[in-house]
């Protein structure tokens, strides 16, 4: 067998194993929905921006209207998402992950 057949069936059978298979359900677990929640909230802004324009328009203070904060807030969301992957990225999927590599380099040297 050669070098790369052998590095080929090391990837195989760690895909095939139920720890990496973990690894995928917890990602999806927390990714879809999340992606999906985001999707809502940003086709919530520009259906509302396009249909909705007296609601969006409504002054808050001074010359700031609900528009303005709803477009601050896909910022602001977009944020607190990426720092929420990373905390569970490092609590539930890094762990299984360095395992997973630590692994399939003790088999490939």
């Amino acid at each position: 067998m050669t070098t790369r057949e052998h590095d080929a069936s090391v990837y195989e059978q760690v895909q095939e194993s139920s720890e990496f298979q973990e690894l995928k359900r917890r990602f999806r677990r927390w990714t879809f929905p999340m992606t999906v929640a985001f999707l809502v909230w940003y086709l919530l802004y520009v259906v509302l921006s396009g249909w909705a324009r007296g609601f969006m328009g409504i002054k808050l203070l001074g010359d700031i209207n609900v528009g303005l904060v709803f477009g601050l807030l896909q910022f602001v969301s977009t944020f607190l998402i990426a720092w929420a992957y990373a905390r569970h990225a490092e609590r539930k999927l890094d762990p299984i992950a360095d395992k997973l590599r630590h692994e399939v380099e003790e088999k490939t040297q």
